[in-house]
């Protein structure tokens, strides 16, 4: 079968003939691929800054961000039947016993570090024209979310992220209410984060580095978030402009824009980092005002990685309410669709649109 894979030890990245995976025990399901999403992850792997082949391999299969459809089901499946479109998880559990989180179906807590990510760590992704899984980390999607339901995995980011928000403000002494919200960065963690955060009741902006007109900002303010660009508006004057924030989503991947944009949050606010800078950034800041602000302003600073199988439901979940309440928002995201061999061109950004681009296996 056809697979898009990179190849560390030789820095390749090239579609390969892969072997066909079949069913291995009767609880697994073989999926035909759909649509696989590319993401800075991917970028980073391509770049060799990581990714890592299962072991024995010398090669990985990427993707991470899929939707595909059941060609067959294992004797003990349950739930699923062919012909459903299912979104697979990322994460599985490392195999240590004195892993609480692991152990209790949370690998994105994990703490030993040795769990496996598909098309990231230690495990083939599904970049390729089937792939092979058990039940457990399946999520079926409706019919009618084939067009969108790509954008599952990354919707998770904010599912997760806002789902430990909701926990954290039960530390008030009063009942959290839906108030202001900032997201930093415009890419397709922070359009989808907008659209999660505006469906909790959150009155939220968008502060990101390109100046209007672009694309991304069409789409935010297509669905009524205002954006403005950190070119324009410095923290202090965005503030005057929409009021501090209760919650600062960050999907720039950038540290600077993150510590630059704290003095944008209120008080008892959190701020929430979803991205992962891949490169070194010196940052010259006063880290005694920044403590004094933290501690006296009662703030939190919240990191997020992954997400469980709760997150996945309830994304597919707001998938739906998204097209219902902004028909045509979440197709405006996807501004590429492209095949395997044009993945290395796509993620090094030599081709394709400006928010977020798919390879179609099909």
């Amino acid at each position: 079968m056809k697979a898009v894979a990179v190849f560390p030890g030789k820095r390749q990245v090239r579609v390969i003939d892969a072997p066909e995976p079949q069913l291995q025990s009767p609880t697994q399901v073989k999926v035909r691929t759909h649509e696989v999403g590319v993401c800075g992850t991917d970028k980073d792997i391509v770049q060799f800054t990581y990714g890592t082949p299962p072991p024995g391999s010398d090669y990985l299969i990427l993707g991470h961000e899929c939707l595909g459809q059941v060609v067959e089901v294992g004797s003990a499946v349950r739930g699923l039947k062919k012909g459903d479109w299912v979104v697979p998880r990322v994460r599985r559990p490392c195999p240590h016993a004195v892993c609480p989180a692991c152990r209790h179906g949370h690998p994105d807590f994990c703490i030993t570090g040795d769990y496996t990510e598909r098309g990231i760590k230690e495990a083939h992704g599904f970049a390729s024209q089937f792939f092979v899984e058990d039940v457990a980390y399946l999520h079926r999607a409706a019919d009618e979310l084939r067009a969108v339901a790509v954008l599952t995995e990354p919707l998770t980011i904010a599912q997760k992220g806002l789902r430990q928000v909701e926990r954290i403000q039960e530390r008030l002494p009063w009942k959290m209410e839906a108030g202001r919200a900032v997201v930093l960065g415009a890419g397709p963690v922070g359009q989808l984060g907008a659209l999660a955060l505006m469906r909790r009741g959150y009155a939220t902006s968008v502060y990101s580095r390109s100046r209007k007109p672009n694309p991304k900002a069409d789409a935010l303010e297509a669905v009524g978030a205002p954006y403005f660009s950190t070119q324009d508006l410095s923290a202090e004057e965005l503030v005057r402009r929409v009021g501090t924030a209760d919650v600062l989503y960050e999907s720039a991947g950038s540290a600077s824009a993150a510590l630059g944009a704290l003095g944008a949050l209120g008080d008892n606010g959190l701020l929430v980092l979803t991205g992962v800078p891949s490169h070194a950034e010196p940052v010259s800041m006063d880290g005694a005002a920044l403590l004094k602000q933290l501690v006296l302003r009662n703030q939190v600073v919240l990191g997020t990685v992954n997400a469980a199988d709760t997150d996945f439901e309830a994304a597919l979940e707001d998938l739906a309410r998204f097209r219902a309440r902004w028909p045509g928002g979440l197709e405006r995201l996807i501004t590429g669709r492209h095949p395997p061999e044009a993945f290395l061109d796509v993620v090094t950004g030599k081709a394709g649109g400006p928010i977020k681009n798919i390879i179609s296996f099909s």
